[in-house]
């Protein structure tokens, strides 16, 4: 039986949060789907395929140093409908603290009613990356701070050359 995971999120960035989750994750699977939500009713800085591309950049050697296959996917509906669709059998969901393991208790809970044959793993996020969040790292670059310690040089870059222009209108 192949193991296929989903990994869903904003990614608005990706941080090294979120690497951390998928390298971990890809080691006991045999392939990986980064699902990419694009839900219309949100704000996002970045563009659906500008995640992606952050994405693919991120995850480039992911599979061969893994031994699996590791894709990305856009959605726009419920993650666990996006799963069955990339034919998963389980979610992965990483938890930084126990705020987000009581909301990702009570979703997993949910999408088992939903879909009884996906079950939900939850990975604890390494010492290293607990405390970042996007929204923070957004909010960082947005006020022309330094977000290396948190994503990607590459990344980062892709912030800076975002918002530069929000910034040169605020002088």
């Amino acid at each position: 039986m192949i193991r296929i995971g989903f990994y869903s999120g904003s990614f608005d960035p990706v941080t090294l949060g979120h690497a951390d989750v998928m390298a971990r994750a890809s080691r006991f699977l045999d392939e990986l789907v980064i699902g990419v939500g694009a839900h219309p009713g949100k704000t996002a800085l970045f563009t659906p395929a500008e995640r992606v591309a952050m994405l693919e950049a991120e995850i480039k050697g992911l599979g061969k140093k893994s031994g699996g296959k590791v894709r990305v996917v856009t959605f726009s509906g419920l993650a666990v409908d996006a799963a069955r669709e990339a034919h998963a059998t389980i979610i992965i969901r990483g938890l930084r603290d126990g705020t987000d393991l009581d909301y990702e208790a009570r979703m997993a809970g949910m999408n088992a009613v939903m879909a009884g044959d996906v079950e939900t793993v939850f990975l604890a996020a390494a010492p290293a990356v607990r405390h970042i969040t996007a929204t923070l790292v957004r909010q960082i670059a947005g006020l022309g701070g330094d977000v290396t310690p948190f994503v990607s040089a590459a990344v980062a870059r892709r912030l800076s050359a975002k918002l530069a222009p929000a910034r040169g209108r605020q002088t």
